[in-house]
């Protein structure tokens, strides 16, 4: 007699209600043990491998890649029996054999229909006392009932044989899905070029690639703009190719992390009045006080940075204005003043952008914060940011210099009431004790939210940032 156990989505932390499924691990008919990982969804900041919770045989799936699954939805069942009723596999493990003959090693076949079962113990909530043995057990959540997958579709991108390909079945062999994890490569963000949208080792190799040329520019790079030092640029993945039929539009699907951060962006935007202000700075000290450090033998193995130099500065002037560092309560109205800083950095990333911040960075010296700023890019380049690393900021760095942009008006991040902006360094003549010199300038830019902050303390902000900025010294009288 089978003993079907239905695995729901659990919250994958901190109060989430839903997520985006981005791969299947498991087909039916797979075994499974206990951990072993079954889904990979997509929150609003990290991508997050769900353990199996039992051990058995997957009897069916409910959800597809690309669907947004509410926390309690089933996502599968698992038949913890070894076989059905009669002792023989799943009945739908026929589906699943006819999806491998179609789609190869595809990364899981959405079952058709929940088992009977299911169904019943959906419309009863679970609780009916009378419920037949075979029924699923509930393993957390509401036993709610499968959702209908929506299937998205995308098109070969080139080929004779091109033909529509769903993006449930993402078409990929067991060595080349082995090599997208170990390089941490999401295969749904990969532009397949293998016959019928199959992806490649070449096609993973590529997207690998893209996201390593956007890591810290090394020391023996050819000559790169030293402002792009310690920048957490990474490009952005090859979008999903979903080229119309007559060629004329791409339409990609707005995945989970660009669709929470444009709520974000809008809601700050259109809540907190925003006011930006411009500041020129020489920061020829701090670019020798770089050279300096890379030179001696403590420093050896620590990537600094201006990046890490600048939120040195900015920890300084913030000890100096702490009312700068507070969030609006709009249900309480009232004014939070925050007694420690969590030093947000924010990073482009393959999926979006994202901002993991630096908890308690006004305790860190700059040689903690060099070191903090190089993990959190490392980490944001891989995919695995958590969610409690973009939760509780109180102030963002966004380098936009990284882009060779001089300057920009950056939008603050929810909850938070100040931005910096960081520009390119460059060479350019400068006023010097009444004589022209070369030095190495940028611009900074700092939005602040004007029902906390007036034009006068944004200013004092932004003027010692910079003076910091332009004598290095001043971080140890100030500090």
């Amino acid at each position: 007699m089978s003993d079907i156990v239905t695995v729901q989505l659990n919250d994958p932390g901190e109060g989430l209600t839903e997520a985006e499924i981005i791969e299947i691990r498991v087909q039916v008919g797979d075994r499974v043990e206990i951990n072993d990982p079954i889904v990979t969804v997509e929150t609003a900041k990290s991508a997050v491998e769900l353990p199996s919770h039992v051990a058995g045989t997957v009897a069916a799936i409910h959800v597809a890649v690309g669907q947004e699954v509410p926390v309690g939805d089933p996502l599968l069942d698992i038949d913890t029996s070894g076989g059905g009723a009669d002792g023989s596999a799943p009945a739908s493990s026929a589906d699943a054999s006819a999806a491998d003959a179609d789609a190869g090693s595809a990364a899981g076949a959405v079952a058709g229909e929940a088992p009977a079962g299911a169904q019943a113990a959906a419309e009863t909530g679970g609780d009916d006392a009378a419920a037949a043995a075979e029924e699923p057990k509930t393993l957390v959540g509401y036993g709610a009932a499968a959702p209908t997958a929506r299937r998205r579709r995308r098109t070969a991108p080139s080929g004779d044989d091109q033909k529509q390909v769903p993006i449930d079945r993402i078409l990929a062999k067991p060595p080349v899905r082995k090599m997208a994890k170990d390089l941490g490569v999401a295969l749904h963000d990969v532009l397949a070029t293998g016959p019928g949208g199959t992806v490649t080792r070449e096609d993973v190799l590529a997207a690998s690639q893209r996201a390593l040329d956007g890591d810290f520019f090394p020391d023996d790079a050819p000559q790169a703009p030293e402002d792009l030092s310690g920048s957490m640029k990474a490009p952005r993945s090859q979008p999903f190719p979903g080229v119309t039929s007559d060629d004329s539009t791409t339409r990609v699907p707005i995945r989970s992390v660009r669709k929470r951060t444009a709520e974000a962006m809008v809601s700050s935007a259109f809540t907190a009045p925003h006011v930006t202000v411009f500041n020129e700075v020489d920061m020829t000290e701090t670019m020798e006080l770089i050279a300096q450090l890379k030179a001696s033998r403590e420093w050896s193995d620590i990537h600094i940075s201006p990046l890490a130099v600048l939120a040195r500065a900015v920890l300084v002037a913030i000890r100096r204005n702490p009312e700068v560092n507070a969030s609006w309560d709009e249900d309480a109205q009232e004014i939070v003043y925050k007694h420690f800083v969590n030093l947000g950095i924010a990073a482009a990333t393959p999926r979006g952008l994202i901002v993991p911040n630096i908890k308690d960075a006004h305790l860190m010296t700059l040689k903690e914060l060099a070191q903090s700023i190089t993990e959190l890019a490392q980490t944001a380049r891989a995919g695995k940011t958590t969610l409690s690393a973009t939760r509780g900021g109180t102030i963002t760095i966004t380098n936009f210099g990284v882009f060779g942009i001089d300057s920009g008006t950056p939008i603050l991040n929810p909850g938070e009431s100040v931005i910096v902006g960081f520009g390119a360094i460059k060479e350019k003549p400068w006023v010097v004790d009444g004589r022209i010199e070369p030095r190495r300038i940028c611009q900074l830019a700092v939005s602040f939210d004007h029902r906390l902050i007036d034009g006068a303390l944004g200013s004092e902000l932004l003027r010692d940032i910079s003076a910091v900025l332009e004598r290095p010294q001043l971080g140890l009288v100030w500090g």
